[in-house]
């Protein structure tokens, strides 16, 4: 019986017979339906004291609005008596996108957030905002108990950038993927020539 015809997109041209694969089954890259992007605590309190804030706001509103482009669901998260998220990135934000109040560091000690992520079913949460060595770092690790995790390294920030640094590391040491505002985006993006891509140009420029 002869077997079914296989769609290859790349081939080796070394090894003793050659391996093929389908980049499309690729297990490390974002699957776009499988993505909540969740933004942490970027409210104006807090912000007003980080390291590097000006690229921080930049680099999270991208996010934001990339989130109303390819359709991409939000949570956003905000602390205790730090103020509201940054007006711009709330006003950039998908329509209807839920906003959890908390007092825990951890997003996961909130039954709220929890109850949001039952309700998306997503296998992938994409982190970004502040501070990434308290809430973005705690939310990480408890987001890696079931999920796929993946850290905006451009798009958190700490008081002191030391901390942030020693967070990615932590976090990538404990499976979390360190990624890039750009580099997030091209993944889910996929390919060129779509009205989707050029409106990404725009946000990148």
């Amino acid at each position: 019986m002869k077997a079914a015809a296989v769609n290859r997109t790349w081939a080796p041209a070394q090894g003793e017979r050659g391996m093929e694969r389908d980049l499309r089954q690729a297990p490390s890259l974002l699957r776009r339906q499988d993505c909540l992007l969740v933004i942490i605590d970027m409210q104006e309190k807090l912000h007003r004291v980080m390291e590097g804030k000006e690229a921080l706001a930049a680099n999270v509103l991208r996010l934001a609005k990339f989130a109303g482009v390819a359709g991409l669901p939000v949570v956003v998260s905000e602390q205790a008596n730090l103020g509201p998220t940054l007006a711009e990135i709330a006003q950039a934000l998908p329509a209807g996108s839920p906003k959890v109040d908390k007092i825990a560091f951890d997003c996961f000690a909130s039954p709220a957030f929890q109850e949001l992520l039952w309700q998306q079913d997503k296998g992938t949460l994409v982190l970004c905002g502040i501070e990434a060595h308290i809430c973005v770092a705690q939310t990480a690790l408890s987001g890696l108990v079931g999920h796929r995790v993946q850290v905006i390294a451009d798009a958190v920030a700490s008081r002191v950038e030391a901390n942030r640094r020693v967070a990615l590391t932590r976090l990538a040491q404990a499976g979390a993927v360190i990624s890039s505002t750009e580099m997030f985006m091209y993944e889910i993006l996929g390919q060129a020539g779509s009205d989707e891509f050029r409106q990404v140009l725009r946000l990148v420029k």
